[in-house]
């Protein structure tokens, strides 16, 4: 067995030389990160990464970009690790790193492509429910939305997220045919999304999964982990999806680092639920975080 003291020496001089990772600060001790993230901080220390806090209460407010990274020391290529935030809180968020000589691996741009469902729909279209959208929450495109997808269930979320913990109330439209129903599913959706909601409503076609949800992990458009969702860390699906379909879809969207859920429908075919950034995604608490942080950032 190596001793601890070695092995991180090892890990300094051998591999992963100039990427930092950033990580939420804890909200009453600037210091230290937020626990949350505990692990993965740990981890990349002992691999040999600089590690640094970013403010994330500071980047979420319009103009406070600068002082959530007042913090950040150094230069070179980052990879953020954190909560969620807004396409243009992290389009600031990158602007003020890259004054300070700090580079994200994912630009604002591959970040809003990947964060966003329009961003990477139309790549994904034959392996994913079928979807239509709005730019807005008025209810006439909301109706339009509605004639668009024709007939059926489906299940309202806006760009970035669903609200399936209430799927009765704000997710699950048994009907789009039935407007009034639909629209009231709608409203309640808004009412609980409140200033997280995002870009608009996105309908998309019910269809019936009979697994729990795998997600897979990308880094320059290749699969480097599959695992269980964070939702059923416990849950492992074996055999897992076959990717052979679905790799020259992701690798095309060309992100540098990304998540892709997917679930088995009933007729067994495995359909994309979701991608997401990889940088905002979260990691079962089940998966190893010394592997996880090796592999993100080799």
């Amino acid at each position: 067995m190596t001793r601890p003291g070695l092995r991180r020496w090892w890990a300094r001089v051998g591999h992963h030389a100039g990427v930092m990772i950033l990580l939420p600060c804890d909200v009453l001790n600037p210091r230290r990160v937020d626990e949350h993230f505990a692990a993965e901080a740990e981890a990349a220390r002992d691999a040999g990464l600089e590690v640094a806090h970013v403010d994330h209460d500071a980047l979420q407010r319009g103009g406070g970009a600068d002082d959530g990274v007042r913090r950040v020391r150094g230069e070179g290529e980052a990879v953020y690790r954190g909560w969620m935030l807004r396409s243009e809180r992290y389009a600031a968020f990158d602007e003020a790193l890259r004054h300070r000589g700090v580079i994200l691996r994912t630009t604002a741009e591959q970040y809003k492509q990947a964060h966003e469902l329009p961003g990477w729909y139309s790549a994904l279209e034959e392996v994913t429910p079928e979807s239509v959208w709005t730019e807005g929450d008025a209810r006439e495109a909301f109706e339009r939305a509605l004639a668009a997808l024709g007939s059926g269930a489906a299940v309202l979320r806006d760009y970035t997220k669903s609200m399936k913990h209430y799927w009765h109330e704000a997710a699950y439209v048994p009907d789009v045919t039935d407007v009034e129903g639909a629209w009231a599913v709608a409203t309640r959706f808004r009412e609980l999304r409140d200033d997280d909601f995002t870009g608009g409503f996105v309908l998309r076609r019910f269809e019936r999964f009979t697994s729990a949800e795998v997600r897979t992990w990308w880094v320059g458009g290749e699969c480097r982990l599959v695992g269980p969702h964070p939702d059923t860390p416990d849950d492992r699906h074996e055999p897992g999806p076959d990717l052979a379909a679905l790799t020259p879809l992701v690798a095309g969207l060309a992100l540098p680092f990304a998540t892709v859920d997917l679930a088995q429908r009933e007729d067994g075919a495995w359909r994309v639920v979701e991608l997401g950034d990889g940088q905002v995604s979260d990691r079962p608490r089940t998966g190893d975080p010394a592997e996880f942080v090796r592999t993100i950032t080799r």
